[in-house]
């Protein structure tokens, strides 16, 4: 049978072990990256940060476990507009990232991207893309490149579930399986598109048995566990490494703040919430961390004022860096008659 349930079908490979210090970095991690996103919503208040602004707040474990689980000098990510901190968690510098959503020259993009468009050539992070579903595709053509070249990297191509009902999903899915493509597919399942929850976007909430129409193998995932996701995408990637093709997470977490800044809230009470917040991934780690004795209350405190200090950094950075010139937004414009084009191979 070709479609297993996550943790029934395990590689021969060991997984990287869980140790004490990762625990401690999955801890400051994800605590930095929470407190990232929360000085954002701040100066997006003080309209700093302008546009749309999506934030990660609660969905930490995910990209936690994702990158204990990936190898990081060469396998590749690709996202939606929610993106701000996994190309920080791939090794681009968080300065770098809250200068791109001030609009600044510093920024990863030289300010042209913004809260949507985060990107790294450098650190294999291909954005940041804010049409609906529109990364599908493109993760799956990022893994059709590297298995042309030969090279055994594995792409992570992560959606929501609101982006699960669009036709490009259906179309990816039948390609990669089809040529058998190096890409681990993943729902990040919040519970909501936008306002509307997934029990009123289909007749199916089990999100994960798309893959099934494909013979993909599929599952769902504790997306509030960082351990159950690094599990996961383990035995994914290493799936996809060896040659075994694509398979399908639905890593089901939730998100604390709205869709974006604008979001009233009204599709969900503030009991849900505050429900949620009680399998907060970071209190998680933090308890394995107490309990386990790998770090004291005090020496949890010095790990917490390292975070408000290094957001404080970005903030600086950001604040003093100089706006892009004008000719920067020209750059890329081919308005030459004989621009030359890169010749095709063949």
């Amino acid at each position: 049978m070709l479609f297993l349930l996550f943790g029934l079908n395990r590689t021969n490979q060991k997984m990287q072990k869980i140790t004490k210090e990762v625990y401690l970095k999955w801890y400051e991690d994800m605590l930095f990256w929470r407190k990232f996103e929360d000085k954002l919503a701040a100066v997006y208040i003080q309209q700093k940060v302008r546009g749309f602004l999506h934030l990660y707040n609660g969905q930490e474990a995910v990209l936690a476990g994702a990158l204990h689980a990936m190898d990081l000098t060469k396998d590749k990510m690709i996202t939606a507009y929610r993106n701000h901190v996994q190309p920080i968690g791939m090794g681009v510098d968080p300065k770098r990232v809250m200068a791109e959503l001030y609009g600044k020259a510093t920024g990863t993009s030289q300010g042209l991207g913004g809260s949507m468009h985060i990107f790294s050539k450098e650190h294999r992070f291909y954005g940041g893309h804010g049409i609906v579903g529109g990364q599908i595709p493109l993760g799956a053509g990022i893994a059709f490149g590297d298995k042309y070249h030969g090279s055994d990297a594995v792409t992570i191509c992560c959606f929501g579930d609101g982006a699960a009902r669009q036709g490009s999903l259906h179309e990816t899915f039948n390609l990669a399986m089809l040529w058998n493509l190096p890409v681990v597919f993943v729902c990040e399942n919040n519970g909501y598109a936008m306002g509307t929850s997934v029990e009123r976007t289909a007749n199916h909430t089990d999100i994960w048995k798309l893959g099934l129409g494909y013979e993909m193998p599929s599952g769902p995932v504790d997306g509030m566990n960082p351990i159950k996701v690094a599990e996961a995408f383990d035995e994914a990637i290493q799936r996809a490494r060896k040659g075994g093709g694509p398979s399908f997470l639905e890593v089901k977490t939730y998100r604390y703040r709205g869709h974006s800044m604008s979001d009233a809230q009204h599709y969900r009470t503030k009991d849900e919430v505050e429900e949620y917040k009680k399998i907060d991934p970071i209190t998680q780690v933090k308890d394995i961390i107490l309990e386990e004795k790998y770090a004291t209350e005090e020496e949890i405190k010095v790990i917490d004022k390292r975070v408000k200090s290094l957001v404080s950094e970005c903030e600086k950075f950001a604040e003093e860096s100089p706006y892009p010139d004008k000719n920067v937004m020209y750059d890329a414009v081919y308005e030459q008659e004989d621009y030359p084009f890169i010749q095709h191979k063949l």
